[in-house]
């Protein structure tokens, strides 16, 4: 008989009470309690069951759930004797960082102190024994959303020491989102004075406790602070890494989406997917499926599905782009639109199905992002818009390079919307842009470019802050991937790719010849020092198509020359010329 789907409940409990849709991840709990790592940090992207898993978790260890073993019959950890005893015998800190998203650093600590309130409410049990010192617990008292940053840093240790002495076993803590409020941070620019705060907390809390028996945190990005003394730091390979927001955290194991370890754990596996498929009569959907959420991979473990989106479709049956809907892309996007017009080319190899190669740190850093374009990539890997094919390890230092590839149908779908949306300003026109080029009307073409420069130039410029004219390379990869997401099923377009003597700037070749015709657009910027104006600019353009000969790619496919036009673009500052 097949389970109730439930969008949205996260919590492990509820979801077995009311005896709703699950897959059995529960060999995660076996995998990582023998494995005997001090700390453990994994990353996975959004709506992978990360929550769900913490949750799982503590209703496992926590005593909270002593004798709940109707929450685990029938799954594959209750097979095991051994873990039977195991259940609901340690006292657990269980906390989220997921809801702090603050527009500033007070905020943002409020909001972490708030989450440290609850913890100490939760467990005022502890304060029926006579195992505090009288300013102990003055101190617990004090421990409320009202504490000052110290005692906020020290309060999950704190809570840790009474725990133990009050249950007589070391405290398992579990953090989910920890990196939630550093991306925000990073966005809203309090970044150095929260890291600060948030390290010192964590320092205590997995560095220098005492009572500590294991910990686990989850998050989307591996985080790096390059500001202080770099720490040893041991990750899942052997390999000595520097992460210093952890300090001298050197018990911790990292697990990113490229380790081996878990890969199972999060997400669904093929055959999982199928198998459920099958339970609920939908087995002619498989092909499907597989083209729209399957794709992530994590270590050596390929074809993992993403949950949320299965689910989804379980439910509604129907293809959408669940996952990529609920997703907040305005980092990804700025960092796209704002970059080198070789980092908007390889998006544009991306978007039409090819593969790129980079070299780039695992490890996010935030206020680096604006300086090191490769970071770019890590975080697209690490958020599940992009998978990896390959990984090369070049030369004596070992250095890794990446083959990667959009993830599937559905993020696909996640950068075409952001492309399109790109364009979208009221002023810009583009639409209408996008018709008088395909209608072959010069004169409309003339009038809405300029409204699309106008209003979208200065948008793909990261500014030099010096008061320089924004760089026309990136506009123009940026409108390159606009006309792409715009026009992908009625056209192939390609941008700088050699053809007879040279490198054209655009081609669209269309999908329906007889109803299209197809495009060779050169841009040309006015040369300043030649004194060109826009007219000469856009005859250059012109006669470097035909000169370079960019027509032979087209005839070489048999489309006939009268149904290829050609276009100059000319630019000076905003102002466009097109003939």
């Amino acid at each position: 008989m097949k389970k109730a789907i439930s969008i949205g409940i996260q919590g492990f409990s509820a979801l077995r009470e009311q005896d709703c849709f699950f897959v059995d991840k529960t060999n995660f709990i076996k995998e990582w309690w023998e494995n005997r790592d001090v700390v453990t940090l994994i990353t996975r992207p959004r709506r992978f069951g990360k929550t769900l898993n913490m949750s799982m978790l503590e209703c496992f260890f926590s005593n909270k759930y002593a004798n709940r073993a109707d929450l685990f019959e029938g799954l594959s950890i209750w097979q095991e004797e051994a873990y039977r005893k195991l259940q609901g015998s340690y006292p657990v800190i269980f906390l989220s960082f997921a809801a702090v998203k603050a527009g500033n650093l007070e905020d943002a600590k409020t909001q972490i102190k708030q989450e440290i309130a609850r913890l100490y409410r939760e467990n005022r049990n502890l304060m029926k024994e006579d195992i505090f010192g009288e300013d102990e617990r003055e101190l617990y008292y004090q421990t409320t959303v009202k504490m000052d940053d110290v005692t906020a840093q020290d309060s999950l240790r704190n809570l840790s020491e009474w725990m133990e002495r009050y249950y007589g076993k070391k405290v398992i803590i579990l953090l989910d989102e920890y990196d939630t409020p550093m991306q925000e941070a990073y966005v809203q620019g309090y970044w150095d004075e929260f890291t600060a705060f948030v390290r010192s907390l964590f320092n205590a809390s997995f560095k220098t406790n005492p009572y500590l028996e294991r910990a686990i945190m989850t998050g989307i990005t591996r985080v790096r602070y390059p500001k202080c003394v770099k720490f040893a730091e041991q990750t899942s390979n052997g390999s000595v890494l520097t992460e210093p927001i952890f300090s001298d955290l050197n018990n911790l194991q990292v697990i990113t989406t490229t380790s081996d370890l878990y890969a199972d754990c999060f997400g669904f596996t093929e055959s999982e997917v199928f198998h459920v498929l099958d339970e609920f009569g939908m087995e002619d959907k498989k092909d499907e499926v597989k083209q729209w959420y399957d794709g992530f991979t994590f270590g050596e473990h390929k074809d993992i599905y993403n949950p949320w989106s299965i689910t989804n479709y379980l439910d509604k049956r129907k293809t959408y782009p669940y996952w990529a809907s609920t997703s907040s892309n305005g980092l990804v996007s700025r960092l796209i639109r704002t970059a080198s017009a070789d980092v908007k080319e390889k998006m544009e190899d991306l978007l039409n199905g090819r593969e790129i190669v980079v070299s780039f740190d695992e490890q996010i850093v935030y206020n680096q992002l604006d300086h090191n374009e490769n970071a770019i990539w890590s975080l697209l890997l690490a958020s599940g818009y992009l998978k990896v094919k390959h990984v090369d390890y070049r030369g004596i230092t070992r250095e890794p390079w990446y083959t990667l590839d959009i993830t599937n149908i559905e993020t696909l779908s996640m950068f075409t919307t952001m492309f399109q949306d790109w364009f979208q300003n009221q002023d810009a026109n583009y639409g209408y842009f996008m018709k008088a080029l395909i209608n072959g009307d010069l004169e409309a073409m003339n009038y809405y470019m300029n409204k699309v420069a106008l209003a979208t130039f200065s948008y793909f410029d990261v500014g030099s802050g010096n008061g320089s004219d924004p760089e026309p390379e990136r506009f123009y990869h940026g409108f390159v991937l606009g006309l792409i997401a715009e026009r992908a099923g009625i056209y192939e377009i390609r941008s700088n790719r050699e053809s007879g003597f040279g490198r054209y700037d655009i081609m669209m070749i269309p999908q329906e010849r007889e109803k299209y015709p197809a495009i060779i657009i050169e841009f040309k910027v006015c040369s300043r020092m030649k004194k060109e104006t826009l007219e000469e600019a856009v005859q250059s353009a012109l006669d470097q198509i035909v000169d370079k000969n960019y027509d032979a790619e087209l005839l070489s496919q048999g489309i006939a020359a009268d149904r290829i036009r050609h276009y100059g673009f000319a630019f000076e500052g905003k102002r466009v010329l097109i003939g």
